[in-house]
């Protein structure tokens, strides 16, 4: 995953200490089927978004394995796109793009907030 140009420069003042980032996540449905995909290098599916520039709950503390310290406060909202669409990567953050029930992500080696997100979007959906 890459770093922004502004968390490397925060990260030159406060090193490796907890940094609270806001992000956005799309909950891309189509009927009971949910879109997830892989980062670049990634073992574990997961929403599609990323760290909103100036997930998880902000107790929530992820440490990346270079020592640096973060705390998402995720914002997710529920998306659909038309039937037939094709993906395209437009970039290199993601390798991998499919469609999965519920059941078959819970097989899936998935990020931790995964679930959480998808329960309030069902939740939102009923």
């Amino acid at each position: 995953m890459t770093v922004s140009p502004y968390v490397t420069g925060l990260r030159a003042h406060v090193g490796h200490d907890l940094l609270l980032l806001p992000a956005v996540t799309a909950v891309i449905r189509d009927g009971h089927r949910y879109l997830l995909a892989k980062h670049r290098g990634a073992s574990v599916w997961g929403t599609i978004g990323g760290a909103i520039e100036p997930g998880e709950e902000p107790a929530d503390v992820f440490a990346y394995p270079n020592g640096d310290r973060v705390s998402y406060i995720t914002i997710a909202f529920l998306c659909a796109v038309p039937r037939g669409s094709r993906f395209t990567f437009t970039d290199d953050e993601l390798s991998e793009a499919r469609w999965f029930t519920r059941d078959e992500i819970a097989t899936l080696p998935r990020e931790v907030w995964v679930d959480r997100i998808l329960d309030d979007a069902d939740r939102t959906e009923r």
